[in-house]
């Protein structure tokens, strides 16, 4: 009795959504940084802090993923993830706050930041479902190929 595998992809136009909203937020941020009215200081610190983000946003997602099934990292690990996630977001959001500019500019940066951490779990989401229908497929036409030759 042959088994069949279903793998079930995202639509390429899913993935066109999810590379365009990250491509936007990653703009949106940029944009915001370069024209805020505020001190060169002040730039450089909101840009460190939305990279941090950034950086740690795609580091908890995999952590999350790679621990989905059964935990492969140490507890350490999985609470420095965790904990760094939470300091650049609240580094970041202090920063923000203490900033002397304008509500509409502080409710802009905030906007972008928010989206930038969003698209950046939906991206990474993405290409890791991507990455895990390639194995589905790799595992399926294996074991069909192994079954072709014991009949």
């Amino acid at each position: 009795m042959s088994q069949q595998f279903y793998v079930r992809r995202d639509t390429s136009t899913w993935v066109l959504q999810v590379w365009l909203a990250f491509a936007m937020s990653l703009i949106l941020c940029g944009y915001g940084i370069w024209n805020m009215p505020s001190e060169s200081l002040d730039r450089a610190f909101l840009a460190t802090g939305f990279f941090f983000c950034l950086s740690t946003c795609f580091a908890l997602a995999k952590s999350i993923r790679d621990n989905q099934n059964e935990q492969v990292d140490t507890g350490s690990w999985r609470m420095q993830v965790w904990i760094a996630f939470f300091i650049a977001v609240a580094l970041t959001a202090w920063g923000l706050y203490r900033m002397k500019i304008g509500d509409w500019e502080k409710g802009y940066m905030l906007a972008s930041w928010l989206f930038l951490i969003s698209s950046t779990f939906t991206l990474s989401k993405t290409i890791r479902d991507n990455h895990d229908a390639d194995l589905l497929e790799q595992s399926s036409a294996v074991q069909g190929s192994s079954r072709s030759k014991e009949q």
